[in-house]
């Protein structure tokens, strides 16, 4: 199921904190590590702080054509926070690679062995966990009723279970290799992004290097405000939905005709939405009703759905809404389908959040159809929302350890507008170079994944060729893929703000055939909406 996919998991790797030389880092990658112990033997309890940490399961799994020989490594990080950690036994190369999770999470998805552009695929050591709950099926990663009356178990979810997994998994990589991780990468897209910039905020000693993927750091108002914003106004009084999917071939095909050519390609994609000043009003049916055209409340609802909600006073509740160029992702997540059985994605993921995550245990909740969208309602999200949000600009101490963050976000992105990570970024940078971070922004690319033109973006080669041999990421190949698997283009992205021209030789869907320009306007990314005093407060931290 798409919705699924589209909170899918990204990866993380895990690097420690002996200082490295380029050199030193290329031969040590070369330099197999075998291990000290049986992988049996790490069947056992490990005593850490506030991390108590017990092995349930270890195996030696096979190699495969594509995955090298490891030990399978299960357990949980007390009380509840499971976890997978997979132990390359003869190709380990002293990293690690801890993946973020997706939605709600609620279950452990079972980590890959990522390509780092480096000798020996599987010289990575790589875990994941379910932040410490267990979904109910059958979507898992939409279901917030764990969190009704378990504070442990919010807790977890909220901040925690990333970093405490993350010192269980240094632990037993010290005791299969006789050494902790020499580097320790993390990598996540949508909650995992979250966590990603949580990490990055509240604990900057536990990764060298981080991938935050169109980050959900925003969360009370994505979850209580955003998603919430997205299902009323495509509901109507019976409950159907007002657009309907049928429509969004037509509309998204009238956005391209308005605006595909001014980036200076007619390509079938919006390099910059943001240029893009398209009105659904231009659809209007003139005659019956057909998946051609859209009724008025059609056009209304599509201009909602393109603004962010705002309150009776003109405030706005979130940064930023639907871009122009994203409307056929709304399928599923906005407007429901069999699919995602009759339920959109996001009141499936606002009602849970409203219900059971976004108010004090004991203290009145709300629902998608009882909330309002004024301040008290945006206020009365944040005494709990503050301890899932990861707004704090303040990355000092991850900085000074030589920590490199790398963002990126999707320009087409039907899950979270990339305009919150803009205007994250810009606070955050103060719109100047910056050694320890960049951003790319990717065209047409869906949440995480997925696209029209574009469908796979992963900068984690660039990220580790960043904090191992010194080489700052100026950009990153985007691929796009048919349903068959087959390359259909590539496009490099350059660093935020910089973008790609094409060099007027060859075909537009070679990378090769791109150049980098400086934005065509002064960048100004800053929004005033009503969570910007949320920028100032740190969040708290697990032992």
């Amino acid at each position: 199921m798409r919705p699924l996919k589209i909170f899918a998991t990204v990866a993380a790797l895990t690097l420690a904190t002996t200082t490295f030389t380029p050199a030193a880092a290329t031969a040590a990658a070369d330099a197999a590590v075998r291990p000290v112990t049986t992988c049996a033997a790490l069947v056992r309890g490990f005593t850490l702080p506030g991390a108590a940490t017990h092995v349930t399961s270890a195996a030696v799994v096979a190699a495969t054509g594509t995955d090298p020989e490891y030990c399978g490594v299960a357990g949980y990080v007390e009380p509840a926070a499971r976890f997978e950690l997979r132990l390359p036994t003869k190709t380990y190369a002293g990293r690690y690679l801890q993946y973020g999770c997706g939605g709600f999470c609620g279950l452990v998805n079972p980590p890959e062995f990522a390509d780092c552009g480096l000798p020996h695929g599987g010289d990575v050591a790589v875990a994941a966990t379910d932040d410490g709950h267990v979904g109910k099926t059958p979507a898992v990663v939409d279901d917030g009723s764990w969190g009704a009356h378990d504070q442990a178990a919010r807790t977890d979810f909220e901040y925690r279970a990333p970093h405490v997994v993350s010192r269980a998994s240094k632990a037993i990589i010290q005791a299969f290799y006789g050494a902790p991780p020499r580097k320790s990468y993390f990598t996540g897209c949508s909650d995992g992004g979250r966590e990603a910039l949580l990490l990055a905020q509240r604990y900057p000693a536990d990764f060298d290097g981080i991938v935050a993927g169109a980050p959900a750091n925003d969360w009370s108002p994505l979850l209580g405000e955003y998603q919430t914003w997205l299902a009323r106004v495509n509901t109507a009084a019976d409950g159907s939905p007002i657009l309907t999917a049928a429509k969004l071939p037509a509309l998204h095909n009238a956005v391209l005709a308005a605006c595909d050519r001014l980036d200076g390609l007619t390509d079938g994609q919006l390099d910059d939405p943001r240029a893009c000043r398209f009105d659904p009003a231009t659809l209007t049916c003139s005659g019956p009703d057909t998946p051609a055209c859209l009724t008025p409340a059609q056009v209304t609802a599509t201009r909602k759905l393109y603004a962010p909600p705002a309150d009776a006073h003109g405030t706005l509740l979130y940064p930023g809404g639907q871009q122009p160029g994203s409307e056929l992702s709304w399928a599923g997540w906005i407007i429901p389908t069999p699919e995602t059985g009759g339920v959109a994605f996001a009141r499936s993921l606002a009602d849970n959040y409203l219900r059971y995550l976004g108010y004090p245990i004991g203290a009145p909740a709300s629902t998608v159809d009882a909330f309002t969208f004024t301040r008290r309602d945006f206020d009365r999200l944040t005494p709990v929302g503050v301890r899932y949000n990861a707004l704090s600009t303040d990355l000092s101490a991850f900085q000074r350890r030589g920590g490199k963050l790398v963002l990126w976000h999707g320009w087409a992105d039907e899950a979270i507008p990339p305009a919150g990570t803009l205007d994250y970024y810009q606070r955050l940078t103060h719109g100047r170079p910056q050694d320890s971070v960049r951003l790319f922004m990717v065209p047409s690319l869906y949440h995480c994944g997925g696209g029209t033109t574009l469908t796979e973006f992963d900068p984690l080669r660039e990220l580790v060729a960043w904090v191992e041999r010194g080489t700052a990421p100026t950009r990153v190949t985007a691929t796009g893929r048919d349903a068959d698997g087959h390359v259909t283009r590539t496009r490099p992205v350059f660093a935020y703000p910089q973008r790609a021209v094409y060099d007027g030789t060859g075909s537009v869907d070679d990378a090769a055939n791109f150049r980098p320009a400086p934005p065509t306007s002064p960048v100004r990314d800053v929004v005033h909406w009503a969570g910007e005093p949320l920028y100032a407060i740190p969040g708290p931290v697990a032992p």
